[in-house]
């Protein structure tokens, strides 16, 4: 009996010593050699999630029918102040009153997003028993009204539960959320097709967010015609985060060195690291910003132009709704939160603002001068979608190619000469790094580790661009 009772607590002591990622534990893998998998410490799968699109001119006129189709009885629209009363929201509207569609309008979302504007909106959506969510406006706007349908849809929760670690909690989101469906006016974001709402959280100055698949939007509605009504400045930052969005997934760590391995599916990060679908979204893209962009900002009457910059925020997000994105974006955030008095041109709002495709693209030289030692052949890729010569150019100058036609791309479009001309100086480096610290979530999936030294140097360089 003793020597029974021993088997028994050695085989208990192998089975809790046993890998339990799927691939290799002793549950799914009962191959030669299962008793003795080890622990994996990176992953070994990736997989891809995306919000259903629906796209062409015109298409938001049937809105109130999908509604319609959803049974929606009580439906929160949520926007901002100025796009209230411009053609995209009214157009909207008029498809829900068409199709007796009951709603109610929420217009307080604020342009870069913060906690106390994110909670407004949670309370404005737990005061009323809405069954479906509309979004109709930029990022802000449809990250917004995810928070306010994932806390709406779990009033228990505590604002902090959801949100990323180290700042929050990061708890997996388990419940059903309602159905939302997005009407992006702006050709950057792509949050119309990921599971990620980003927010300034103003006690530490710095951004941070909630990522989950939960998230995602059940449909979004890809309409060319509202992108008609933004002004240039507009559109050269949307479509700067559309760039920094493919460059960022495409040069990320690839997803099977990213660690830890997920003990359970439910684990898995939405931003995974570089995969090969990814890469096909992120890659054309480029070629597509490559091709338009410069059109869409110079020309606001060119449909073609503008459209096409909003399909290529639909490519962008859904490469780096599933891979991520690393430096650019994870040191935007305390720029875009330290700002100080700068004011955006062509942004109609009460408060100094760095937008964010602005807060993200002024670091892409610099980075990418920096990262491509780990992946030159990508590097110099990217490099030549934007029309560099690489016809004299070696493997060890991938990144100061890069670094150097991004510097052109963003001269020919008249873009702010790096963080010195938004406000900061070289005394505001230690918060810009401090800002930047909390950002793990993605700054981990830059393919090149990086120190605190590391990123003081970055944000310098990238105090003066020309």
């Amino acid at each position: 009996m003793a020597a029974r009772d021993r088997v028994v607590h050695l085989l208990r002591q192998l089975e809790r010593a046993a890998c339990r990622c799927p691939a290799h534990s002793n549950t799914f893998h009962q191959g030669v050699g299962a008793a003795t998998c080890t622990v994996r410490k990176t992953d070994y799968a990736f997989e891809m999630a995306s919000s259903n699109i629906r796209y062409g001119e015109g298409v938001s006129r049937e809105i109130g029918m999908d509604l319609q189709n959803l049974g929606a009885r009580n439906v929160c629209v949520m926007t901002d102040k100025n796009l209230s009363r411009l053609p995209p929201v009214k157009t909207v509207l008029e498809s829900l009153v068409s199709n007796g569609v009951q709603y109610k309008v929420y217009d307080g979302v604020r342009v870069e997003p913060t906690d106390t504007s994110f909670k407004d909106a949670i309370s404005f959506a737990k005061n009323d028993s809405f069954d479906v969510f509309v979004a109709v406006g930029g990022g802000s706007v449809i990250d917004t009204c995810k928070a306010a349908n994932l806390y709406a849809s779990h009033p228990d929760a505590d604002f902090l539960d959801f949100v990323n670690a180290p700042i929050g909690k990061g708890k997996p989101v388990t419940g059903a959320l309602k159905p939302l469906i997005a009407v992006p006016t702006t050709a950057g974001t792509g949050s119309e097709t990921t599971g990620v709402a980003i927010f300034d959280f103003e006690p530490l100055k710095a951004k941070t967010g909630i990522a989950s698949r939960a998230l995602r939007p059940t449909l979004g509605i890809v309409d060319p015609t509202h992108t008609l009504s933004m002004p240039e400045r507009v559109a050269a930052n949307s479509g700067f985060d559309v760039l920094c969005h493919a460059l960022e997934s495409y040069t990320a760590l690839p997803y099977h060195q990213r660690s830890p391995c997920p003990p359970n599916p439910i684990n898995r990060p939405a931003y995974q690291g570089s995969n090969p679908i990814s890469d096909v979204w992120s890659r054309h893209a480029l070629h597509v910003v490559a091709k338009y962009m410069k059109r869409a900002v110079r020309d606001p009457e060119d449909l073609e132009a503008r459209s096409s910059m909003h399909l290529a925020s639909v490519f962008a997000g859904i490469g780096f709704g599933n891979a991520g994105v690393h430096l650019c974006h994870g040191m935007s955030y305390p720029i875009a939160g330290n700002v100080k008095t700068h004011s955006a041109k062509g942004y109609s709002v009460d408060h100094p603002l760095v937008p964010h495709g602005l807060s993200v693209v002024l670091t892409s030289p610099a980075v990418f001068n920096f990262t491509a030692p780990m992946c030159p052949e990508r590097h110099l890729e990217a490099a030549e979608i934007l029309g560099a010569d690489l016809s004299q150019v070696k493997r060890e100058d991938a990144g100061a190619v890069l670094a150097d036609t991004l510097r052109d791309f963003l001269f020919e479009l008249q873009v702010e000469d790096g963080l010195g001309a938004v406000g900061y100086s070289t005394d505001d480096i230690p918060a810009l790094v401090k800002g930047t610290i909390p950002q793990e979530r993605v700054t981990k999936l830059s393919p090149r580790g990086h120190t605190e030294d590391d990123l003081s140097r970055l944000f310098e360089a990238s105090m003066k661009l020309y």
